[in-house]
């Protein structure tokens, strides 16, 4: 599996090897080695898996979670086609405000980690498009905010789709220089330290063995 740093600090692209035969495929989307070498650390405890389906044309996003909790993601897209968007969107991040886009598809059937605290927004380019993710935590509805993927600040590349298909939700979604104003934004070290806590985990809530009394 090869791994590429993408543009948003903590993001990163991953590139399966693709085993074909006469019978079809094989390959592995989520390799724990190469993830652990290419962050510095495991993945996530997984709290949730979803799975939607797109038409072609469909945007999702920019979609977020309150921080704390926050949310990891691990995305891939098991059919058709998306362009898989990652929007920094931390405040106090030496990369704030960029973006990174990384093309999935039947070919090389790349997946992405998107860290604590970034958007995350996809771009349906087939109909039938299937996205799955891995999260670390679970969907709760209060804790999920949108930012708008029509930003013109951000200039999200939606180039592809001449009229995005976008939920209500989505479509009255604040700007980020809005966002930033209200206080909506995640901050930066708070995300960095729910992360860490993932390869030093604490061990003080865990019920010690009883020792039988002696005497």
């Amino acid at each position: 599996m090869k791994a590429r740093v993408l543009a948003v600090q903590g993001a990163i692209e991953f590139t399966p090897r693709v085993f074909p035969d006469d019978r079809g495929l094989f390959l592995s989307p989520f390799q724990q080695q190469a993830f652990t070498e290419a962050r510095g650390g495991p993945l996530f405890r997984v709290a949730q898996s979803n799975h939607s389906v797109s038409r072609r044309g469909v945007v999702r996003g920019i979609h977020y979670t309150v921080t704390p909790p926050g949310t990891a993601k691990y995305v891939y897209c098991a059919r058709g086609r998306a362009l898989d968007i990652v929007v920094d969107i931390r405040v106090g991040s030496p990369t704030f405000g960029r973006w990174d886009a990384v093309l999935m598809d039947q070919r090389d059937h790349r997946a992405s980690y998107l860290p604590v605290g970034v958007g995350h927004a996809f771009v349906a380019l087939e109909d039938d498009t299937v996205m799955s993710y891995l999260l670390s935590e679970s969907y709760v509805p209060e804790h999920e905010l949108a930012l708008s993927v029509l930003d013109p600040a951000l200039g999200l590349p939606l180039t592809g789709v001449a009229e995005p298909v976008l939920s209500d939700r989505d479509r009255a979604a604040p700007t980020l220089a809005e966002a930033h104003e209200r206080g909506l934004l995640p901050d930066h070290a708070r995300c960095a330290q729910i992360e860490a806590a993932w390869s030093h985990p604490r061990t003080d809530h865990i019920p010690q063995p009883s020792r039988a009394r002696m005497g």
